[in-house]
């Protein structure tokens, strides 16, 4: 680790730490050991010398800077990308030409300059949306400095400084901490000042509770975070109570700090999304495919830029014509434009947009547009439990309370997930009057107790420990003694008991009696003391027990051990079990009235606690545990059926992990699953690590670090997994950021985790994971359909141009028409089809490979048919239109143009060779077009009548086209195009943008186009119809190829 807080980019001067400091074990280590290590007295605390001895070794205590990127490498890293590149090719030389050329009489037309302005406005815009992108990219790491602590109460020179800025902290720093304070520094614990000290550090952990801290240590030196109990660690907050710790690590040291590092790591390996990786295939494919057909056209068109002479066999004489080079020149630009979809960008950006809505419609928020397509090729869902598979309220499972005779007790289930007091019910529980037993079960659970449920909208929130919630819920649903139930408020039962036994002490909870207590004043005056703690520990420090009528009798090893059969019973199904007991003679305590009171030096000593507690009367015990959401286990069927595997990793312990994967679905509730479940610590130490990822079905990793999620996630990437990752807290945003589809918590998630991930769950809930990786699914075959579309409609750009250069044709379609026909007429229909209804058994086949092709060589051949029918077809038309009067039928004559042989079109550059060539005037829309000074011109501008054919029919046969792309091969017969209406609309508008250009004086200008008379159309419709007739032969050839491969199949699969 480099100096915390320093940008090692800019080579600060300083001494690194040397490891044996850095890893010094303080947790396994005694309070006395650990002040020699760092040579400080915990009643002084540090000299001002040896603050800055240790600033010299560890530096400030705060997180690295890691200077991201300047805005013009993230503007130089958009243009990274090959279809970018060839588009940005293409505009520059566009741009030259539109220079060169100009007009015929030498100005620059705005006609030239339309092509390559608007490519290049396609590229600034992919640009800003790139750049804007990228900068997002470390919000991670800034929410993370967020948490750190900006002050601390320090011990320095003898002296107590109360508001030290936090950076200043060194190792060796005494530090007190109290409640509500946020931990400044990795710390190790020295003495307690209060009896208990409790830090919430579940974002760090995945722990639910705070967890009570001591100052013994820990046993081992190998030990988990969760085992480090006397540790505070930067970031996390005391709950209650205060103390006094020692400074071990700062910075990048620290837990959090290693987290930091983590992610930067993390955000550093993002790759290209399985899609991306296909499009940069696919660009790279296209450069090689442009490159041999621009090369092969100039081939073709050789001759009529370069003649020369045979002299003695040997070439003499060259003739080059500048201009005709230029011009073929410029259909190889052409051609380029034609191959390119230019209009694909921001037709897959808008089709991910609108998913994310969707997603956002099923409680799934997607950050990264990206995230979308990645999501439908999920393989494996590495999901937490704690509140995504579970409620993360705990609530009360089972009740059990006293019989009528010692030999019995009552057990009740208890419905329930919430904090929802109306949420469920207590079976069989005896309704009218509430027997003396059960009354006190509710008081000690609602007296002894600091935690409080609140109502939020149709929600309710605990606040304090989650157990202590789950008991007052179960009060509520006690209900309240005969008569007394006239209130409305929500936990009314809980006030009633409160009001009727006023906590006057608390005896705090502490580990080593594993029990809280507190003394209260009885309506009739006298004091009682209220326990509840761990079954066996009550049950020790029991010597009566409680029966149901209210009688007290001795607790004989009968009863013993009828409640500890009940206990063992809940605890192997994982619950936590806590027992109620009470005490009504106290003694000393018997008159206690608060501090002024004789014995309440006795309650500042808590090692008196478990005297004080003893002689109890022992009342009844609950079951308890964090339920598993109700949809989540359908939503794990339908990962199973859609080939998806699930692991589930936690915090939590085995036990309770396991028992809740058993009732989820993810082990079945009789399997074998002691090779499936293991622990974090467990898994670092195989050498097999690949080898037990690859099992099939479900895999557990419980008491797991953050250290164990990225490793886990790493080795499933390295082995070709496309992994989705869960997680809330701070430890798990490195794994997020690692993982394809990092998914954080909207409820419980920190902002830490949700700025890491790519997607965050408004409800926090594992079906609703499914649910986006369905939608992603479904979208990605939408947008498979729309490039299949947009690919299939270049192709016959492209072989459009290539004809008319093989043919030797004047040019058809200039750039901007292509231009026009791929960004504004393509785009509607090509945006449509993402609204294709999704498939029925979309979640019932296996997720597609991430290097599975868009197009298999079936397709590319059908789509290679389509694209040599599009450039027969708007070629033919304008050949047509040349040569015949009529055509099936349909008069072309009226217009008045002049008829020519064909050999005459494919040789009209000879044209001022011809003897007597007349060209008469012909009329369109309201122009007429005259060539008495050069009949040639018929050949140049004379050829937008024939341009405008060929462009409306390549825009009418892409719109019939795109009716071809509802299904891939299903017939327009089984699947007609009103099943997506939007495609409807889209066609409409596409068919509307282009009778705009036509009709439009100044735009058919623009285009270098006219308008068409009804004949005219008569023929484009009849010329581009055929593309569906040849589309359902092709698709019905494939669906026979499809059911004869079916067959085989089958058949092998019988014979084996």
């Amino acid at each position: 680790m480099g100096k915390g807080g320093q940008d090692r980019g800019k080579g600060d001067a300083g001494v690194e730490p040397s490891p044996a400091a850095v890893t010094y074990p303080a947790w396994a280590r005694d309070v006395r050991e650990c002040l020699e290590e760092f040579k400080v007295s915990a009643d002084r605390g540090l000299t001002s010398e040896d603050v800055l001895r240790q600033r010299e070794i560890y530096g400030w205590n705060e997180l690295e800077k890691h200077s991201g990127p300047s805005i013009w490498q993230l503007v130089l890293e958009q243009f990274n990308d090959t279809l970018v590149r060839i588009l940005l090719v293409a505009a520059v030389v566009s741009f030259i030409l539109a220079w060169y050329d100009g007009d015929e009489g030498g100005e620059m037309g705005i006609t030239a300059f339309v092509e390559p302005l608007v490519i290049f406005l396609i590229l600034i815009v992919n640009a800003v949306v790139g750049v804007w992108q990228e900068s997002n990219a470390e919000k991670a790491l800034e929410a993370l400095k967020e948490i750190q602590s900006e002050h601390a109460t320090v011990k320095r020179d003898g002296e107590l400084v109360p508001n030290l800025p936090a950076k200043e902290l060194v190792p060796g720093d005494i530090v007190e901490l109290r409640a509500g304070d946020k931990v400044p520094a990795d710390m190790r614990i020295l003495h307690l000042i209060s009896s208990t000290v409790r830090v919430e550090q579940g974002s760090l952990t995945g722990e639910t509770d705070a967890i009570n801290k001591t100052h013994h240590k820990a046993d081992s030196e190998d030990t988990e975070i969760q085992g480090k109990e006397c540790m505070v660690f930067a970031g996390t907050t005391v709950v209650n109570g205060s103390c006094v710790c020692m400074v071990t690590q700062t910075g990048m040291n620290t837990e959090i700090g290693k987290v930091h590092s983590q992610i930067h790591e993390a955000s550093q390996d993002d790759e290209d999304t399985p899609l991306k990786k296909k499009l940069n295939e696919f660009g790279e494919a296209l450069t090689a495919i442009i490159g041999v057909i621009c090369a092969l056209v100039w081939l073709i068109n050789l001759k009529y830029f370069l003649t020369w002479d045979y002299v003695d066999g040997w070439p003499r004489n060259f003739k080059f014509s500048f201009e005709k080079c230029t011009y073929y020149f410029e259909i190889a630009v052409a051609l380029a434009v034609a191959a390119i979809p230019e209009g694909l960008p921001a037709v897959i950006t808008t089709c991910l947009a609108l998913g994310t809505r969707k997603m956002a419609q099923k409680n799934a928020l997607v950050r990264k547009l990206p995230s979308v397509e990645t999501l439908g090729c999920t393989t494996v869902i590495c999901s937490d439990k704690t509140g995504t598979l579970t409620t993360n309220q705990m609530s009360v499972a089972w009740l059990v309370a006293s019989g009528r005779w010692m030999d019995e007790v009552r057990k009740f289930k208890v419905e329930g997930t919430t904090y929802d007091p109306h949420d469920g019910m207590i079976h069989d529980w005896p309704t009218g009057k509430m027997d003396p037993n059960p009354q006190m079960i509710a008081k000690i659970a609602a007296v002894c107790n600091d935690a409080s449920v609140a109502q939020s909208g149709h929600q309710y929130l605990a606040n304090g420990m989650s157990t202590e919630a789950a008991l007052k819920v179960l009060v509520e649903k006690m209900g309240l003694p005969k008569a007394l139930n006239s209130s409305t408020e929500v936990f009314r039962c809980c006030q009633y008991w409160s009001s009727v036994a006023q906590r006057v002490a608390t005896l705090e909870f502490d580990r080593s009696r594993k029990s809280m207590g507190v003394i209260v004043k009885t309506e009739s005056g006298n004091n009682m003391l209220l326990v509840k703690g761990a079954v066996e520990n009550l049950l020790e420090r029991s010597t009566h027990i409680q029966l149901l009528d209210g009688s007290v009798v001795r607790l004989d090893e009968t009863s013993r051990s009828l409640i500890l059969k009940e206990l063992y019973g809940m605890s192997s199904s994982a619950l936590r079990c806590l027992a109620f007991a009470y005490k009504i003679y106290l003694s000393e305590f018997a008159t206690y009235d608060g501090e002024n009171h004789p014995a309440h030096r006795l309650l500042l000593d808590p090692s008196n606690y478990s005297s004080i507690e003893s002689d109890l009367i022992f009342v009844g015990l609950v079951g308890l545990r964090d339920p598993p959401r109700e949809e989540v286990h359908k939503a794990i069927e339908d990962c199973r059926a859609a080939g998806i595997r699930v692991m589930v990793i936690t915090g939590d312990n085995k036990d309770t992990a396991e028992a809740i994967c058993r009732e989820i679905g993810v082990f079945g509730l009789e399997e074998n699953i002691s090779s499936k479940s293991i622990t974090g610590k467990e898994f670092l130490a195989r050498c097999d690590k690949k080898e037990y990822l690859r099992q099939s079905g479900g895999l557990l990793f419980s008491r797991a670090e953050p250290k164990h999620k990225q490793e886990i996630v790493r080795l499933l990437k390295e082995d070709g997994e496309v992994v989705a990752m869960t997680g809330d807290g701070v430890n798990d945003a490195p794994a997020l950021k690692l993982a394809d589809i990092g998914i954080a918590m909207g409820i419980a998630g920190t902002e830490v985790a949700k700025e890491a991930s790519d997607m965050v769950l408004a409800d926090d809930n594992f079906s609703t994971i499914v649910a986006a990786v369905g939608e992603g699914r479904s979208i990605y075959n939408n947008m498979k359909a729309f490039i299949r579309y947009m690919i299939s409609s270049n192709i016959g750009e492209v072989a459009s141009i290539f004809f008319t250069a093989a043919l030797g044709i004047p040019e058809g379609l200039i750039p901007v028409q292509l231009l026009w026909v791929n960004l504004v007429t393509d785009g509607p229909p090509a945006t449509a089809l993402g609204f294709n209804p999704p498939d029925r058994d979309v979640m019932k086949k296996p997720p597609r490979r991430s290097d599975d092709s868009l197009i298999n060589a079936w397709i590319l051949f059908r789509y290679l048919v389509i694209g040599l029918y599009v450039g027969i077809a708007t070629v033919g038309i304008f050949v047509i239109w040349y040569t015949h009067g009529s055509f099936l039928g349909i008069d072309l004559s009226g217009d008045g143009h002049t008829l020519v042989t064909y050999s005459q079109l494919s040789d009209w550059g000879q044209c001022a060779t011809w003897e007597g060539f007349k060209a008469s005037p012909f009329t369109a829309g309201s122009r007429v077009f005259s060539f008495d000074t050069n009949p040639c011109d018929y050949f140049q501008t004379g050829k937008m009548k024939a341009t405008t054919l060929s462009l409306s029919v390549l825009v009418a046969i892409e719109m019939f086209n795109s009716l071809n792309a509802l299904s891939e091969d299903g017939s327009l017969l089984s699947m007609p195009p009103w099943v997506n209406p939007w495609l409807l609309l889209a066609m409409s508008v596409s068919f509307g943008l282009h009778f705009m250009i036509l009709y439009v004086p100044f735009l058919a200008q623009v285009f270098g186009i006219v308008p068409l008379s009804l004949n005219e159309w008569l023929l484009v419709l009849a010329v581009a119809f055929p593309v569906i007739l040849i589309d359902e032969v092709l698709k019905f050839v494939g669906r026979c190829m499809t059911a004869s491969r079916l067959r085989r199949l089958s058949q092998k699969q019988k014979n084996e």
